[in-house]
C-alpha cells in the first residue's frame, strides 16, 4: 500500500524540519536539515497526489508516479548516492505530468490545465533538484507546483457555481504566470519572486472570490469544517504573497521563514486537512466519517503557524520559532492520527451493523 511509506515519510520530513529548528528529533542525522522540503514535497504530498490521480485514471501504468516518488524519496535516505534518488522522483514526476495529459483527454478543461501546469512546475523542481541546486532556491517552484494543484482542483468545485469563462481565463493566466516566474526565479529571483507574489495574492483574491466555501461556511458538519479550513488557507495564502512582493527573494532569514511556511504549513496542509476525509476515502477504500475533532489539530496547526510567524519571525523570538514548530508537528501527526481512529472506528461499527443484520436473519428464518 503506497499510503504507508508516504505517511512515513511524512514522518522522517517532519524529523528533518525538527532537526533544521535545533530541537531534539527522534532521528538527528545532519544530512536531513538538506532533505526537509523535498522528502514533503515530493515523497509526501507528491506521492500522494499523483497517487490520487492514478486511481481516479484507474490505470496501471498511472500508478508508477507514486511508487517512484516514495522510492524515490525512500532511496535519498539510504547509502545509496542521493542522484539515484532524485532520479526515480524525476521519474515520477514526468509520469504525473502524464497523467494530466491522460486526465486532459477525458476532461479538456480549464481546471485540468492549472493542475497540469502545476505538475509541469514540479517536475522542473525535481530536475533542478537533481542538478545540485539548493532547496531553498526551489522554494518558488516547490510552491507553485503545490499551489496550482490545489487551485485546480478548487476551481472545478467553482464550477458548480458557474463563475463564467472570463473568470476560469483569468485563473489559467495567473496559473501560466506563476509557472513562468517560479522558473525564471532560478536565474532571476530579484524580479520573479515579487512577480511571483503579485501572482499569489490575485490567486488567493479569485479563490476567495469564485469558492464555494464563502456560501459553505454558512453551512454546518463537515461542509462547514471544509469551508473553515479552507478560507484560512486562503489568509495564509495572502501572507506568502505579501512576504514575497515586499520581502523580494530570499533563500534564508525570519522572511524567508515565514513567507516558506505560509504556504507549505498555512496553505498547503490546512487544506491537505480539509479534504482528506473526502480524497482518502476513494484511495484507500475506507469511511472516513467527519468530527467535530477534526477541528482540534487545524486549530493546532493555525496556532502555532501564527506564534512561529508572529513571536518567532517577526519579534525574532527563537524560543517561539521553535515552539511554533513542533506545535506544526503535533497538529499534522495529530491530524493523521484523527482521521486513523475515526476510520478504525467507523469500520468496526460498519462491521457490528452488518453483523447485527445478519443475526436477525438468521432468526426471522424458518426453524
Amino acid at each position: 500500500m503506497i499510503v504507508v511509506p508516504a505517511g512515513a515519510i511524512m514522518l522522517v520530513g517532519l524529523d528533518a524540519g525538527l532537526v533544521l529548528l535545533g530541537v531534539p528529533a527522534p532521528l538527528m542525522l545532519s544530512r536531513l536539515a538538506d532533505l526537509h522540503a523535498p522528502l514533503l514535497v515530493f515523497g509526501f504530498l507528491g506521492t500522494l497526489i499523483s497517487l490520487e490521480r492514478a486511481v481516479a485514471l484507474r490505470a496501471a501504468w498511472a500508478f508508477a508516479a507514486p511508487v517512484l516518488m516514495a522510492a524515490g524519496a525512500i532511496a535519498i535516505l539510504t547509502a545509496l548516492p542521493v542522484i539515484a534518488g532524485q532520479a526515480l522522483i524525476g521519474l515520477g514526476m514526468t509520469v504525473h505530468v502524464g497523467q494530466y495529459r491522460a486526465v486532459w483527454r477525458r476532461q479538456p478543461m480549464t481546471a485540468t490545465a492549472v493542475q497540469a501546469l502545476g505538475a509541469v512546475t514540479g517536475t522542473v523542481a525535481a530536475l533542478v533538484w537533481a542538478a545540485s541546486v539548493p532547496p531553498p532556491r526551489m522554494v518558488p517552484l516547490f510552491a507553485v507546483f503545490l499551489v496550482l494543484t490545489i487551485a485546480g482542483e478548487r476551481l472545478e468545485l467553482a464550477r458548480v457555481a458557474a463563475p463564467g469563462r472570463a473568470a476560469e481565463t483569468t485563473v489559467f493566466a495567473l496559473a501560466v504566470g506563476l509557472s513562468v516566474a517560479a522558473v525564471v526565479s532560478l536565474v532571476a529571483p530579484t524580479v520573479a519572486v515579487p512577480a511571483a507574489g503579485a501572482l499569489l495574492l490575485a490567486l488567493a483574491a479569485w479563490l476567495y472570490r469564485y469558492d464555494i466555501a464563502r456560501v459553505t461556511v454558512r453551512t454546518r458538519a463537515q461542509p462547514r469544517f471544509i469551508a473553515v479550513c479552507l478560507l484560512a488557507g486562503y489568509g495564509w495564502l495572502v501572507v506568502a504573497g505579501a512576504g514575497w512582493l515586499l520581502g523580494g527573494a530570499r533563500t534564508d532569514g525570519p522572511v524567508y521563514d515565514a513567507t516558506t511556511h505560509a504556504v507549505f504549513l498555512g496553505f498547503v496542509i490546512t487544506l491537505v486537512m480539509a479534504h482528506a476525509a473526502l480524497i482518502l476515502p476513494a484511495v484507500l477504500r475506507v469511511r472516513i466519517p467527519y468530527h467535530p475533532v477534526m477541528y482540534v489539530p487545524v486549530a493546532v496547526l493555525q496556532a502555532s503557524l501564527l506564534v512561529r510567524v508572529v513571536a518567532g519571525d517577526a519579534w525574532g523570538s527563537v524560543t517561539a520559532l521553535r515552539v511554533g514548530g513542533v506545535g506544526a508537528v503535533v497538529a499534522m501527526v495529530g491530524f493523521a492520527a484523527t482521521v486513523i481512529v475515526l476510520s478504525v472506528r467507523a469500520g468496526r461499527h460498519a462491521r457490528a451493523e452488518r453483523e447485527t443484520e445478519r443475526q436477525a436473519e438468521r432468526e426471522e428464518q424458518p426453524r
